[in-house]
């Protein structure tokens, strides 16, 4: 994205009971949330305020601080559509005006290009949002350290 690579870690728990005691080390310092539910299931729908609470709790977001989110309606390869697209794009107006994706996982449409939004979303907020490169606690054990004792253990 504008010339630059970015590397994007994935955690898709699917809402699964098994994956909530994963939910602070999965969701701390992330820097952006795709929140996905099932056009062909609207109870996933309106799980939506559910999930984005849940994500600012375990994310450990302070209240009222700017977090960049986008929905993602997937499924839209399937014909039982239950959530018509404005009714997505109105509550994504509703709720801080988060971008909207329509995709389908299963034949590709509109993910490479929702990911790609993603990116570039993110990093034309970095100003506005307080995103710092990942710091590492390394030690280069190659380097001799320069002691000034000069007894048996230097």
């Amino acid at each position: 994205v504008g010339g630059e690579n970015y590397t994007m870690q994935i955690w898709d728990t699917a809402g699964q009971e098994r994956f909530k005691s994963l939910r602070t080390p999965f969701y701390r310092g992330a820097d952006i949330c795709l929140l996905t539910f099932a056009v062909d299931d609207r109870k996933s729908f309106e799980n939506l305020p559910m999930w984005k609470r849940e994500f600012l709790y375990y994310a450990d977001i302070k209240e009222g601080s700017p977090f960049p989110f986008i929905i993602i309606g997937n499924k839209v390869d399937v014909p039982n559509r239950e959530v018509a697209e404005d009714m997505a794009r109105t509550w994504c107006a509703r709720n801080g005006n988060m971008p909207y994706f329509e995709t389908s996982a299963k034949d590709s449409t509109n993910v490479e290009k929702a990911f790609i939004s993603a990116v570039s979303w993110l990093r034309d907020m970095e100003d506005q949002l307080d995103i710092r490169p990942v710091q590492t606690n390394s030690v280069d054990l190659s380097e001799r350290s320069k002691s000034s004792n000069s007894g048996c253990c230097s």
